[in-house]
């Protein structure tokens, strides 16, 4: 048992800010470094405040001035300080600093941690409204070797910089007192980083967890949370299953996106991505070299039996993981919100790849009766920029027609819109489809599986069925995950 959980009982529910930290100070094993960067030193200060702090703080500094910065943590490649690479070189430095300066020979007891983050608060136009990196090295036994770590990337939306920085100093507080009692609860970890704050106040849209003691951790699973706890908006991760920043990802990227429900990713899906991709890195605005490719799922299909089934999520991710591909879980039901919150980050082309069932819905008008400028309003923002989607073909079961853009049904009223974007090439019909393979759907796929039943292994990507056997994907069994429920 690590030996950070000596008392647990009898500080259980600690309310305060003050009594998180006083309980950190009153510790006499826990001690370490605060490095913060940008916004002042505000989680500092709340330990120098609660009293006690000589026993837990070896070290605070804010390297403000940026030559003071890189002449301590190095320079960086792209000349910017407010990066996951900043805070880990921040992080780094300061724990070798620690291992190297407090002897363990009389300090055998000693759990050393150290503090970071490196933030830009709002700027004086109020334009940018300020993000940052936090994060946190330490050790929840004296004898381990590697180092547990949590990172956290934070956007804040208040419109003060010194309202950004007291929920900053906050956020850290409840980072690190997380991190030494709650860190074998990491749901519940994630909950409680806003104590204390308005939800309203602070979005945390990536967090990554490593070391020994979440070795049982998927960080893909955390992710999920972030969106389930309406902590942001989207989220994604990598083939690694690492958590990745939506907004360095997509950065003046060229992004073709796929939705689908992947539930199984079959044939078609993986049809429609080459066929699409391929279309896509020819347009003459598209630098391949620039561009990246997002299977993009949202909650709603998550919850399309209700609540999501976590398991059912890491099945659809590990496949996906497992293609090579970067996932993208969103709370966009509407293709516009999508295009929007890419837009966020990119003016460079965009890509939906979709199939005919997919154009029809975005042409039904009732998916848009919020909006006070209704189908009008969503259509300015999804097609306005430079936008084009990709029309995988469908064929017809009861006629065996093929339906393209050229033959597809849409309302009535919605006739001549469709024809003003059809016609001005904002829909470009995928015509080298293999006509093999549209009897396929996931749906289908997913019966078969769950039943017993055979001929479904030819219906997916090369490999794709030996790892869904391997690894007993979309079966009825225990969430490994289970042990995180808390």
């Amino acid at each position: 048992m690590p030996s950070v959980q000596k008392n647990e009982f009898a500080f259980e529910n600690v309310p305060s800010i003050k009594a998180k930290t006083l309980r950190i100070n009153l510790n006499p094993d826990i001690y370490g470094t605060f490095a913060e960067i940008g916004a002042g030193q505000e989680t500092a200060r709340h330990f120098f405040r609660a009293g006690g702090a000589s026993g837990t703080i070896a070290k605070a500094m804010s390297a403000y001035d940026k030559d003071f910065s890189d002449a301590i943590y190095g320079m960086e490649e792209d000349g910017r300080y407010v990066t996951q690479s900043r805070l880990q070189k921040m992080l780094n430095h300061e724990m070798k600093l620690m291992e190297e300066r407090i002897s363990r020979e009389h300090h055998p007891d000693r759990l050393f941690f150290s503090y970071a983050n490196t933030v830009a608060t709002i700027d004086f136009s109020k334009r940018y409204k300020g993000h940052g990196w936090v994060g946190i090295r330490f050790q929840l036994d004296p004898r381990q070797k590697e180092f547990d770590e949590i990172i956290l990337h934070i956007r804040f939306k208040q419109n003060e910089a010194r309202l950004q920085q007291e929920t900053l100093g906050i956020v850290g507080v409840n980072l690190i007192y997380g991190a030494f009692y709650k860190y074998h609860k990491p749901r519940k970890l994630l909950k409680y980083l806003y104590d204390h704050i308005d939800q309203d106040t602070l979005e945390i849209d990536m967090v990554n967890f490593s070391g020994p003691n979440f070795s049982h951790v998927d960080n893909r699973l955390m992710s999920l949370q972030l969106i389930k706890n309406d902590m942001t908006d989207a989220v994604m991760f990598g083939p690694d299953g690492n958590n990745l920043l939506p907004a360095a990802v997509l950065y003046k990227k060229n992004i073709l996106a796929l939705r689908g429900s992947f539930r199984p990713a079959t044939k078609v899906n993986m049809d429609m991505f080459q066929k699409s991709y391929d279309i896509f890195i020819r347009e003459q605005t598209v630098d391949q070299e620039n561009a990246i490719v997002i299977f993009e799922i949202t909650l709603s299909n998550l919850k399309s039996s209700g609540e999501i089934d976590e398991q059912d999520f890491m099945d659809r991710a590990e496949l996906l993981c497992s293609l090579g591909h970067m996932v993208m879980i969103s709370k966009f039901s509407e293709y516009y919100k999508l295009v929007e919150y890419f837009n966020n980050y990119t003016k460079n082309r965009i890509g939906l790849t979709m199939g005919v069932n997919n154009l029809v819905d975005i042409f039904d008008e009732k998916y848009y009766r919020h909006l006070s400028g209704g189908i009008l309003e969503a259509f300015g923002k999804l097609f306005f920029k430079d936008l084009k989607v990709y029309l995988y073909p469908m064929k017809d079961p009861e006629t065996g027609q093929i339906m393209t853009s050229n033959n597809i049904k849409v309302h009535p009223r919605m006739k001549e819109l469709y024809k003003f974007f059809k016609y001005n090439g904002k829909v470009m019909d995928i015509i080298d489809y293999d006509p093999d393979i549209l009897h396929i759907f996931s749906r289908d796929v997913l019966k078969k599986i769950t039943q017993g039943e055979e001929g479904w292994e030819e219906m997916l990507p090369e490999g794709i069925a030996e790892v869904i056997r391997e690894k007993k994907l979309f079966l009825p069994k225990k969430n490994p995950a289970s042990h995180l429920l808390e």
